[in-house]
């Protein structure tokens, strides 16, 4: 960090294949919805100015592909990152069941690369499902067992969640390097 150029933050995004990653940065960054599934190749990368108390925080939001095919590149990906979002699938079919069992894993899997760096977990798709069904309690005890910074029920698609979601980990960010 320099005064002229503020803060520069590497967010990585992360999660198994088709949980709406991608459309959850798309959303916080364009504000915009993509209809159509567009598959994640190794990583993508979005950078976004956001001011904060009157400084800039670049952030850097790498959005690596969920494929178990790319596992072997992800080391390199978490590399230099302040921070993390796992994503899951809320809907009530197999990807869902499936990106819920694996939050642990993509857990461990960047903290081991990482450290004990801040991290949000993204429950996306709330759209599809009614808000009963979320699966609150079993989501609570994994947030609890990893000791996450937060949870938010999310839709790439109308928005829910989103913004709140990546607010906290942008100034969780900003409060531990702001006197750095």
């Amino acid at each position: 960090m320099s005064e002229e150029r503020g803060f520069v933050f590497k967010i990585n995004v992360i999660g198994d294949a088709a949980v709406g990653k991608t459309s959850l940065i798309r959303k916080y960054t364009q504000g915009s919805f993509q209809k159509e599934y567009i598959r994640t190749i190794g990583a993508q990368f979005s950078k976004y100015d956001e001011e904060i108390e009157g400084k800039n925080c670049r952030l850097f939001f790498w959005d690596i592909a969920g494929q178990k095919e790319f596992s072997f590149m992800r080391d390199a990906f978490y590399q230099g990152s302040k921070a993390a979002i796992i994503v899951f699938s809320q809907e009530e079919n197999e990807l869902g069941e499936e990106s819920i069992n694996n939050i642990k894993e993509w857990h461990d899997n960047i903290t081991q690369y990482c450290g004990k760096i801040p991290i949000v977990l993204f429950g996306n798709k709330i759209d599809l499902i009614s808000d009963e069904n979320a699966k609150d309690s079993k989501i609570n005890e994994i947030v609890e067992q990893c000791n996450l910074l937060g949870y938010y029920k999310t839709s790439a698609k109308t928005g829910v969640g989103v913004y709140g979601g990546f607010q906290t980990i942008i100034r969780e960010l900003y409060d531990r390097y702001k006197h750095s």
